[in-house]
């Protein structure tokens, strides 16, 4: 029961790490190597890719998908989708695809004349299921070691761990003056009903006792 109440906990926890890790903003310092427009035709992997623009057909099962091909400053390869969000989840409620696909063309440099930005972006990049994070917004910057506290996340998160404080706490106090007591009677009855039991199993064997007692007597008697 230890086991199986652990591993719950940690299936729990790694459940809601993994939700908020895709979903909290993420900022990357990048060089935009390239824009592009592709069709997507999707797949078992459709859970990842944001809803069609505002406005166009929420049905299809291909459309075109905005990317674009950045280069990190050690040098490796990210590339991300440019997708509205809409009113849905998560709620960034992002509108204008359109003109971050054309900020990110006019950002467009070479390794020789680098132009460094900071990509903010939610989701991962799997090569295996084929998905991408999604870019949100994109802002120029000083050069490659230009850094981002990430306020909102500290912010969100610090939020987070208040409410989930201030309800364990609550669960604490209510278990403390509800559930503890109805435990500690219940207990109490199944302590008082064991002695009940063994008093009678203790009677009883005390009468049968006395019974083969008394039955061993008759049988040293000699019959007339």
């Amino acid at each position: 029961m230890f086991y199986i109440k652990w591993g719950i906990r940690v299936t729990l926890a790694l459940l809601v790490f993994g939700f908020l890790h895709y979903t909290l903003p993420q900022n990357d310092v990048v060089r935009i190597a390239g824009t592009e427009n592709r069709r997507i035709d999707f797949g078992e992997n459709s859970i990842f890719w944001a809803s069609p623009d505002v406005g166009t057909a929420a049905n299809a099962i291909n459309r075109d998908v905005f990317f674009i091909q950045t280069e990190r400053p050690n040098g490796r390869v990210s590339v991300y989708r440019n997708e509205d969000t809409g009113w849905g989840w998560p709620p960034y409620f992002k509108l204008d695809s359109s003109n971050l696909q054309a900020e990110a063309q006019g950002l467009v440099s070479s390794k020789a004349d680098p132009i460094w930005v900071v990509l903010r972006h939610y989701g991962w990049r799997n090569e295996f299921v084929t998905i991408f994070p999604n870019a949100v917004s994109i802002k120029q910057v000083s050069g490659p070691d230009y850094s981002v506290f990430p306020w909102f996340n500290t912010i969100f998160l610090g939020f987070l761990a208040v409410i989930y404080l201030t309800l364990w706490r609550l669960w604490r106090n209510f278990r403390r003056a509800r559930i503890d007591p109805v435990l500690e009677d219940v207990s109490e009855m199944i302590d008082a009903a064991d002695d009940r039991a063994d008093a009678a199993r203790a009677s009883a064997r005390g009468v049968f006792g006395r019974l083969k007692n008394w039955l061993a007597t008759w049988r040293g008697k000699p019959r007339n």
